[in-house]
Protein backbone atom coordinates (compact mmCIF):
# COMPACT_ATOMS: atom_id res chain seq x y z
CA UNK A 1 0.00 0.00 0.00
CA UNK A 2 1.51 3.53 -1.12
CA UNK A 3 -0.08 5.82 1.65
CA UNK A 4 1.21 8.94 -0.13
CA UNK A 5 -0.44 8.17 -2.89
CA UNK A 6 -3.64 8.67 -0.61
CA UNK A 7 -2.22 12.18 0.49
CA UNK A 8 -1.18 13.58 -3.38
CA UNK A 9 -5.20 12.75 -4.59
CA UNK A 10 -6.35 14.53 -1.33
CA UNK A 11 -4.53 17.54 -2.26
CA UNK A 12 -5.36 17.16 -5.87
CA UNK A 13 -9.04 16.88 -4.79
CA UNK A 14 -9.06 19.51 -1.65
CA UNK A 15 -6.51 22.20 -2.34
CA UNK A 16 -7.41 25.35 -3.83
CA UNK A 17 -6.46 26.07 -7.69
CA UNK A 18 -2.67 27.70 -7.94
CA UNK A 19 -1.85 25.74 -4.76
CA UNK A 20 1.23 23.61 -5.70
CA UNK A 21 0.88 19.81 -5.38
CA UNK A 22 3.36 17.13 -4.22
CA UNK A 23 2.73 15.08 -7.05
CA UNK A 24 3.50 17.94 -9.54
CA UNK A 25 6.71 19.41 -8.08
CA UNK A 26 9.73 20.30 -10.22
CA UNK A 27 11.49 17.70 -8.89
CA UNK A 28 14.99 17.58 -6.66
CA UNK A 29 18.64 18.14 -8.30
CA UNK A 30 19.42 14.43 -7.47
CA UNK A 31 16.47 12.32 -8.55
CA UNK A 32 15.32 9.95 -5.84
CA UNK A 33 12.72 6.91 -5.18
CA UNK A 34 9.48 8.48 -3.64
CA UNK A 35 8.32 7.64 -0.24
CA UNK A 36 6.06 5.24 0.26
CA UNK A 37 4.66 7.27 2.72
CA UNK A 38 5.37 10.73 2.95
CA UNK A 39 4.79 12.90 0.24
CA UNK A 40 8.15 14.80 -1.49
CA UNK A 41 7.41 18.57 0.47
CA UNK A 42 6.98 16.41 3.65
CA UNK A 43 10.31 14.52 2.41
CA UNK A 44 11.81 17.97 2.89
CA UNK A 45 9.79 19.56 5.94
CA UNK A 46 11.12 16.20 8.10
CA UNK A 47 14.70 16.89 6.66
CA UNK A 48 15.11 20.44 7.69
CA UNK A 49 13.86 19.54 10.92
CA UNK A 50 16.52 16.47 11.74
CA UNK A 51 19.32 18.88 10.30
CA UNK A 52 21.99 19.82 12.48
CA UNK A 53 21.93 23.67 10.80
CA UNK A 54 18.17 23.62 12.44
CA UNK A 55 19.17 22.52 15.70
CA UNK A 56 22.30 24.99 15.77
CA UNK A 57 19.16 27.80 15.19
CA UNK A 58 18.23 27.71 19.34
CA UNK A 59 21.92 29.09 20.03
CA UNK A 60 21.90 31.81 17.35
CA UNK A 61 20.51 35.56 17.98
CA UNK A 62 17.51 37.03 16.92
CA UNK A 63 17.74 40.53 17.29
CA UNK A 64 18.87 40.71 21.25
CA UNK A 65 22.19 38.46 22.05
CA UNK A 66 20.89 35.42 23.83
CA UNK A 67 23.46 36.04 26.78
CA UNK A 68 20.81 38.73 27.31
CA UNK A 69 17.82 37.48 28.81
CA UNK A 70 16.10 33.83 28.37
CA UNK A 71 12.98 35.14 27.31
CA UNK A 72 13.78 37.31 24.14
CA UNK A 73 13.75 34.98 20.74
CA UNK A 74 15.96 33.06 19.58
CA UNK A 75 16.66 32.77 15.37
CA UNK A 76 15.05 28.94 16.27
CA UNK A 77 12.18 30.95 18.41
CA UNK A 78 11.26 33.08 15.51
CA UNK A 79 11.48 30.07 12.94
CA UNK A 80 9.07 28.44 14.81
CA UNK A 81 6.62 31.53 15.29
CA UNK A 82 7.03 32.50 11.37
CA UNK A 83 6.16 28.20 10.85
CA UNK A 84 2.83 28.86 12.73
CA UNK A 85 1.61 32.22 11.03
CA UNK A 86 2.64 30.74 7.83
CA UNK A 87 0.47 27.32 8.26
CA UNK A 88 -2.45 29.29 9.26
CA UNK A 89 -2.85 31.20 6.64
CA UNK A 90 -1.49 28.57 4.26
CA UNK A 91 -4.52 25.91 5.90
CA UNK A 92 -7.35 28.77 5.52
CA UNK A 93 -6.29 29.21 2.01
CA UNK A 94 -6.64 26.03 0.96
CA UNK A 95 -2.48 25.97 0.47
CA UNK A 96 -0.20 23.19 0.21
CA UNK A 97 0.30 23.26 4.27
CA UNK A 98 3.02 20.93 4.15
CA UNK A 99 5.35 23.45 1.53
CA UNK A 100 4.70 26.11 3.10
CA UNK A 101 5.81 24.79 6.60
CA UNK A 102 9.37 23.36 5.01
CA UNK A 103 9.90 26.99 3.53
CA UNK A 104 9.32 28.42 6.95
CA UNK A 105 11.37 26.11 8.66
CA UNK A 106 14.34 26.43 6.37
CA UNK A 107 13.73 29.40 5.66
CA UNK A 108 16.86 31.26 8.20
CA UNK A 109 19.16 27.84 8.39
CA UNK A 110 22.33 29.80 6.81
CA UNK A 111 22.20 32.71 9.44
CA UNK A 112 25.33 33.63 11.16
CA UNK A 113 26.09 33.98 14.46
CA UNK A 114 24.26 37.16 16.40
CA UNK A 115 21.97 37.53 13.36
CA UNK A 116 22.01 40.22 11.27
CA UNK A 117 25.14 41.93 12.78
CA UNK A 118 27.11 39.10 11.91
CA UNK A 119 25.70 38.77 8.59
CA UNK A 120 26.35 42.51 8.36
CA UNK A 121 29.94 41.76 9.30
CA UNK A 122 30.57 39.07 6.77
CA UNK A 123 29.04 41.05 4.02
CA UNK A 124 31.41 43.74 4.30
CA UNK A 125 34.36 42.01 5.36
CA UNK A 126 33.96 38.88 2.90
CA UNK A 127 34.79 39.81 -1.05
CA UNK A 128 32.27 37.63 -2.21
CA UNK A 129 29.58 39.07 -0.02
CA UNK A 130 27.33 37.32 2.55
CA UNK A 131 23.62 37.25 2.84
CA UNK A 132 21.49 35.02 5.07
CA UNK A 133 19.04 33.41 2.26
CA UNK A 134 21.68 32.56 -0.12
CA UNK A 135 23.56 31.20 2.87
CA UNK A 136 20.27 28.77 3.68
CA UNK A 137 20.28 27.56 -0.09
CA UNK A 138 24.01 27.11 0.37
CA UNK A 139 23.57 25.01 3.49
CA UNK A 140 20.72 22.67 1.80
CA UNK A 141 22.16 22.56 -1.16
CA UNK A 142 26.14 22.08 -0.15
CA UNK A 143 26.77 22.11 3.32
CA UNK A 144 24.36 19.54 5.54
CA UNK A 145 25.06 15.76 5.51
CA UNK A 146 28.76 16.12 5.02
CA UNK A 147 28.19 18.04 2.04
CA UNK A 148 25.98 16.32 0.32
CA UNK A 149 22.66 18.50 0.93
CA UNK A 150 19.55 17.68 1.85
CA UNK A 151 18.00 16.86 -1.84
CA UNK A 152 15.44 19.24 -1.22
CA UNK A 153 12.67 20.10 -4.06
CA UNK A 154 12.93 23.13 -6.01
CA UNK A 155 9.97 24.46 -4.87
CA UNK A 156 11.25 24.64 -1.22
CA UNK A 157 14.44 25.92 -2.24
CA UNK A 158 12.64 28.65 -3.88
CA UNK A 159 10.85 29.59 -1.06
CA UNK A 160 13.75 29.84 1.06
CA UNK A 161 16.23 32.26 -1.15
CA UNK A 162 13.69 34.35 -1.72
CA UNK A 163 12.13 35.25 1.82
CA UNK A 164 13.76 37.97 2.86
CA UNK A 165 13.38 41.33 1.96
CA UNK A 166 15.63 42.80 4.07
CA UNK A 167 14.66 46.50 5.11
CA UNK A 168 12.66 47.20 2.31
CA UNK A 169 9.02 48.41 3.03
CA UNK A 170 6.12 45.85 3.23
CA UNK A 171 4.63 47.39 -0.39
CA UNK A 172 7.73 47.22 -2.30
CA UNK A 173 7.79 43.65 -4.29
CA UNK A 174 9.87 42.66 -7.06
CA UNK A 175 9.44 40.32 -9.48
CA UNK A 176 13.13 38.79 -9.18
CA UNK A 177 12.15 38.70 -5.70
CA UNK A 178 8.59 36.93 -6.06
CA UNK A 179 8.63 33.07 -5.14
CA UNK A 180 7.52 31.09 -7.64
CA UNK A 181 4.66 29.46 -5.17
CA UNK A 182 1.96 30.65 -3.12
CA UNK A 183 3.14 29.14 -0.52
CA UNK A 184 6.43 30.84 -1.06
CA UNK A 185 4.67 34.19 -1.32
CA UNK A 186 2.83 33.51 2.02
CA UNK A 187 6.43 32.56 4.16
CA UNK A 188 7.69 35.73 2.48
CA UNK A 189 4.51 37.69 4.44
CA UNK A 190 4.96 35.56 7.57
CA UNK A 191 8.27 36.28 8.42
CA UNK A 192 7.12 39.85 8.40
CA UNK A 193 4.50 39.40 10.43
CA UNK A 194 6.74 37.71 12.44
CA UNK A 195 9.80 39.57 13.50
CA UNK A 196 7.66 42.66 13.29
CA UNK A 197 5.52 41.58 16.23
CA UNK A 198 8.05 39.77 18.32
CA UNK A 199 10.85 42.46 18.25
CA UNK A 200 8.56 45.04 19.69
CA UNK A 201 7.45 42.63 22.51
CA UNK A 202 11.42 42.05 23.30
CA UNK A 203 11.93 45.56 22.95
CA UNK A 204 8.91 46.03 25.64
CA UNK A 205 10.07 43.54 27.54
CA UNK A 206 14.01 44.94 27.37
CA UNK A 207 12.41 48.37 28.59
CA UNK A 208 13.92 49.86 25.56
CA UNK A 209 10.65 51.30 24.45
CA UNK A 210 6.97 51.83 25.71
CA UNK A 211 3.71 50.96 24.28
CA UNK A 212 3.13 54.16 24.12
CA UNK A 213 5.99 55.18 21.68
CA UNK A 214 4.89 53.23 18.91
CA UNK A 215 2.81 54.95 16.40
CA UNK A 216 -0.97 55.67 17.31
CA UNK A 217 -2.29 54.94 14.10
CA UNK A 218 -1.07 51.33 13.90
CA UNK A 219 -2.06 50.49 16.96
CA UNK A 220 -5.58 52.21 16.20
CA UNK A 221 -5.55 49.74 13.46
CA UNK A 222 -3.78 46.90 14.30
CA UNK A 223 -4.33 46.85 18.38
CA UNK A 224 -2.48 47.22 21.33
CA UNK A 225 -1.48 43.98 22.64
CA UNK A 226 0.67 41.59 21.10
CA UNK A 227 -1.92 38.47 20.25
CA UNK A 228 -3.99 41.53 18.50
CA UNK A 229 -1.71 42.40 16.29
CA UNK A 230 -1.11 39.50 15.14
CA UNK A 231 -4.16 38.43 15.10
CA UNK A 232 -5.24 41.35 12.86
CA UNK A 233 -2.60 40.84 10.25
CA UNK A 234 -3.32 36.70 9.63
CA UNK A 235 -7.02 37.41 8.97
CA UNK A 236 -6.58 40.15 6.91
CA UNK A 237 -3.82 38.70 4.80
CA UNK A 238 -6.68 35.12 4.92
CA UNK A 239 -9.29 38.18 3.49
CA UNK A 240 -7.17 40.12 1.24
CA UNK A 241 -6.18 37.01 -0.70
CA UNK A 242 -9.23 35.00 -0.60
CA UNK A 243 -9.67 33.80 -4.48
CA UNK A 244 -7.25 36.10 -5.54
CA UNK A 245 -4.46 34.03 -6.85
CA UNK A 246 -1.81 36.44 -4.75
CA UNK A 247 -0.53 36.48 -1.07
CA UNK A 248 -1.25 40.42 0.39
CA UNK A 249 -2.52 42.42 2.93
CA UNK A 250 -5.02 45.17 2.59
CA UNK A 251 -4.14 48.53 1.96
CA UNK A 252 -4.88 49.84 5.45
CA UNK A 253 -3.27 46.70 7.00
CA UNK A 254 -0.16 46.80 5.08
CA UNK A 255 0.46 50.70 5.70
CA UNK A 256 -0.18 49.78 9.78
CA UNK A 257 2.73 46.78 9.35
CA UNK A 258 4.53 49.26 7.36
CA UNK A 259 4.55 51.71 10.25
CA UNK A 260 5.39 49.41 13.00
CA UNK A 261 8.19 48.08 10.44
CA UNK A 262 9.55 51.06 10.06
CA UNK A 263 9.87 52.27 13.88
CA UNK A 264 11.74 49.25 14.60
CA UNK A 265 14.60 50.17 12.00
CA UNK A 266 14.16 54.12 13.32
CA UNK A 267 13.77 53.08 16.94
CA UNK A 268 15.26 50.37 18.21
CA UNK A 269 17.64 48.15 16.20
CA UNK A 270 19.78 51.22 16.10
CA UNK A 271 19.03 51.69 20.26
CA UNK A 272 22.21 52.44 22.07
CA UNK A 273 21.93 48.91 24.10
CA UNK A 274 21.42 47.16 21.05
CA UNK A 275 24.37 49.03 19.12
CA UNK A 276 26.69 48.45 21.83
CA UNK A 277 26.77 45.05 21.88
CA UNK A 278 26.29 44.82 18.06
CA UNK A 279 29.53 46.21 17.59
CA UNK A 280 31.07 44.00 20.00
CA UNK A 281 29.96 40.86 17.90
CA UNK A 282 30.70 42.63 14.56
CA UNK A 283 34.36 42.92 16.40
CA UNK A 284 34.49 38.95 16.98
CA UNK A 285 33.28 38.05 13.72
CA UNK A 286 35.61 40.21 11.59
CA UNK A 287 38.93 39.51 13.74
CA UNK A 288 37.62 35.43 13.60
CA UNK A 289 37.33 35.93 9.88
CA UNK A 290 41.02 37.89 9.84
CA UNK A 291 42.69 35.08 11.51
CA UNK A 292 41.05 32.26 9.40
CA UNK A 293 42.36 33.56 6.32
CA UNK A 294 45.43 33.82 7.68
CA UNK A 295 45.37 30.20 9.27
CA UNK A 296 42.90 28.25 6.62
CA UNK A 297 44.21 24.68 7.90
CA UNK A 298 42.50 25.24 11.06
CA UNK A 299 39.30 25.70 9.27
CA UNK A 300 39.85 22.64 7.27
CA UNK A 301 40.79 20.77 10.26
CA UNK A 302 37.55 21.45 12.40
CA UNK A 303 35.30 20.77 9.19
CA UNK A 304 33.82 17.47 8.66
CA UNK A 305 34.10 18.12 4.91
CA UNK A 306 35.51 20.14 2.48
CA UNK A 307 32.99 21.74 0.05
CA UNK A 308 34.04 20.69 -3.48
CA UNK A 309 35.16 24.22 -5.77
CA UNK A 310 35.45 26.03 -3.04
CA UNK A 311 37.71 29.67 -2.01
CA UNK A 312 39.46 29.83 0.92
CA UNK A 313 37.29 33.10 1.81
CA UNK A 314 33.80 30.73 0.97
CA UNK A 315 35.29 28.47 3.10
CA UNK A 316 35.54 31.22 5.98
CA UNK A 317 32.61 32.28 5.68
CA UNK A 318 30.96 28.83 5.64
CA UNK A 319 32.62 27.60 8.67
CA UNK A 320 31.72 31.05 10.91
CA UNK A 321 28.04 30.81 9.53
CA UNK A 322 28.03 27.57 10.82
CA UNK A 323 29.04 28.65 14.16
CA UNK A 324 26.38 29.30 17.11
CA UNK A 325 26.84 32.48 18.85
CA UNK A 326 28.30 30.76 21.69
CA UNK A 327 31.01 28.46 19.49
CA UNK A 328 32.26 32.04 18.03
CA UNK A 329 32.60 33.40 21.58
CA UNK A 330 34.49 30.51 22.80
CA UNK A 331 36.30 30.40 19.70
CA UNK A 332 37.64 33.88 19.70
CA UNK A 333 38.23 33.30 23.62
CA UNK A 334 40.59 30.53 22.73
CA UNK A 335 42.03 32.74 19.71
CA UNK A 336 42.71 35.78 21.20
CA UNK A 337 42.43 36.26 25.07
CA UNK A 338 45.69 35.31 27.24
CA UNK A 339 45.29 32.27 28.80
CA UNK A 340 46.74 32.14 32.54
CA UNK A 341 49.67 30.30 33.27
CA UNK A 342 49.98 26.73 35.04
CA UNK A 343 52.60 25.73 37.37
CA UNK A 344 52.90 21.71 37.26
CA UNK A 345 55.30 20.10 39.90
CA UNK A 346 56.52 20.90 43.30
CA UNK A 347 58.38 23.57 44.70
CA UNK A 348 60.99 24.11 46.90
CA UNK A 349 61.20 25.98 50.03
CA UNK A 350 63.94 28.23 50.20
Amino acid sequence: MIIRKTFEEAEEKNLAPGAALSARSRGRLRPEEECHIRTAFQRDRDRIIHSESFRRLKHKTQVFLITLTESHRTRLTHTIEVSQIARTIAKALSLNEDLTEAIALGHDLGHAPFGHVGEQALDQISSCGFKHNYQSLRVVEALEKKGQGLNLTFEVKDGIVKHSRGATSLSIESEENKPVTLEGAIVRLADSIAYINHDIQDALSAGLIKLDDLPDKALAVLGRRYSERIDTMVRDTIEASWNKGHIRMSDRVLEATDQLRSYLYRHVYPGKQIQVEAKRASKVIKELFGYYMEYPAEVKRQLYFLPPQTTIERLVCDYLAWMSDYEALRRYKEIFLPKPWLTEGNLEEE
